[in-house]
């Protein structure tokens, strides 16, 4: 199998376009902006899914699903929120097509079908939820409401890249209501910590944990929580936001509540999401110029097996040895595939396993019968070992283990080694150009020097480090007073 895949030395935006395509995760559809994710793929997500799902089911969460359309006049009502997505909108005025009398076979818009209010589809579901709160919430012992739905939102996107920002998109969106303003913000940090714990747990990649500064706060948000990634190329990426929402989405749609002594108030909300931008993250962190590595606790195969053979005989035996393997690493929980096709050369078999991240690869020949062996590779390390059948079970589950570990430990160290600390902003400048990563600098705190530093190098404030030390300092643009070092860096 020929991979041909660019290397991420020659072009790392071409390599992840290539690699995405090829190792089957995701192609472009006939829609502009928006993606058809294959199987391969979307076993993934399901895995992301399935994991992420059990963790808010166990701080409490419960699972339900909003409409896709929200009325206009019901989207204006959080007025930040509004302006905040009003660019990326995508709008319904009309219920109905018609043939078109001047190009038969041709369907035209109805004008007499214009819709009495026109229809955003959702970019985020705030305004549709916030709506619906409102008949669900009157007392204090409705409260907490701890709601999260798996959905598809639309945003209409310029510049579209498979993952990482498309026009329409999978991911889950938390939405819960709390009688006080602590319980709220409670909420907002146990929910990003859930996803720093996912990010390094599962993914393998190493996260920051932060605040956002005002200018990249979530439109509605007092305050915004967030994971920030570092991705090979040295671009941060944002894996994970949670809202504080204060009171402004239950003052705009009047979700009160009766508190303990019969007095009205407003509830609390906060908001919380993840995406398929997660699938990017996987890609870009731990992949290498020969195709996908996959964490193990997150790879559709964990181990594939493949027959090395010359006569259907030999397949045969080979094949009786093998059921025997798969049964006893399935019982482990291990997932296992036996390529046994007779259509494809066992070379093809090894390249295209390695093109899509198996983790760990068995290969059995007749040679191997004899000695009662296998021969172990690592897909991370591209590494191979002999081992005797009696210790195989054994190893290939410690292995497993190692591989998470170990891919963690190599994406905790790239991170480590590039976040810079500077002082002048010519510093500043050569570190985004020669090294790249997160720039640990001063920042006199106004919108306008973030702004100005953005415009003249394209690096954005990523977060301001929840574990950060305020110590005294002079901005690095300005010279201005600061209170301590925030993460600059180009993002994706």
């Amino acid at each position: 199998m020929s991979k041909n895949l660019t290397t991420r030395a020659d072009d790392y935006s071409k390599w992840y376009n290539e690699l995405v395509v090829k190792a089957d995760l995701a192609e472009n559809s006939g829609v502009r902006g928006c993606m058809v994710i294959k199987p391969y793929g979307y076993a993934i997500w399901e895995k992301m899914q399935g994991e992420l799902d059990r963790m808010f089911k166990e701080t409490g969460h419960q699972n339900a699903y909003f409409p896709l359309f929200v009325p206009k006049s019901m989207f204006e009502a959080e007025e930040k929120n509004a302006e905040g997505f009003a660019k990326e909108c995508a709008i319904v005025t009309h219920y109905r097509l018609k043939n078109d009398p001047d190009r038969p076979g041709k369907l035209m818009v109805d004008p007499n079908a214009k819709l009495e209010e026109e229809l955003i589809v959702r970019p985020t579901s705030e305004a549709i939820i916030w709506s619906t709160y409102k008949g669900w919430v009157q007392s204090y012992r409705d409260l907490p409401l701890l709601i999260n739905q798996w959905a598809n939102v639309v945003r209409w996107e310029m510049r579209t890249r498979l993952f990482l920002r498309t026009a329409e998109f999978l991911w889950q969106e938390g939405h819960t209501a709390h009688a006080t303003k602590a319980e709220a913000i409670e909420e907002s940090e146990k929910m990003m910590n859930v996803y720093a714990d996912f990010a390094e747990n599962f993914m393998a990649i190493p996260v920051i944990k932060g605040i956002k500064t005002e200018t990249e706060r979530f439109a509605g948000a007092e305050e915004t929580y967030c994971i920030e990634a570092l991705m090979q190329d040295g671009k941060a990426l944002q894996a994970g936001t949670s809202h504080f929402l204060g009171q402004n989405f239950a003052k705009a749609f009047d979700v009160k509540f009766a508190n303990a002594e019969g007095k009205q108030e407003y509830v609390w909300g906060t908001s919380w999401g993840v995406s398929t931008r997660l699938m990017g993250a996987l890609v870009m962190t731990h992949s290498d110029d020969q195709g996908l590595v996959l964490p193990p606790s997150l790879a559709p195969i964990q181990v594939v097996i493949v027959p090395i053979y010359k006569s259907d005989e030999q397949l045969a035996l080979i094949s009786a040895e093998v059921n025997i393997l798969t049964a006893a690493l399935r019982k482990l929980n291990i997932s296992v595939k036996f390529d046994d096709r007779t259509t494809q050369k066992p070379g093809f078999k090894f390249a295209e396993w390695e093109l899509k991240g198996v983790p760990v690869r068995i290969a059995v020949g007749p040679k191997d019968l004899e000695n009662g062996t296998f021969e172990v590779a690592r897909r991370d390390t591209l590494s191979k070992e002999v081992i005797s059948k009696d210790e195989i079970e054994t190893y290939v589950s410690d292995l497993l283990k190692q591989i998470q570990k170990e891919l963690f430990e190599k994406a905790l160290d790239y991170r480590n080694t590039h976040i810079t600390e500077v002082n002048s902003f010519d510093e500043f400048k050569e570190v985004l150009e020669t090294k790249g990563g997160f720039v640990s600098a001063h920042w006199d705190g106004t919108a306008a020097t973030e702004e100005k530093i953005k415009d003249l190098t394209k690096a954005t404030i990523r977060c301001i480090p929840l574990d950060r030390v305020e110590v005294m300092g002079s901005c690095v643009f300005t010279g201005e007073s600061s209170v301590g070092r925030v993460l600059f860096a180009k993002a994706y």
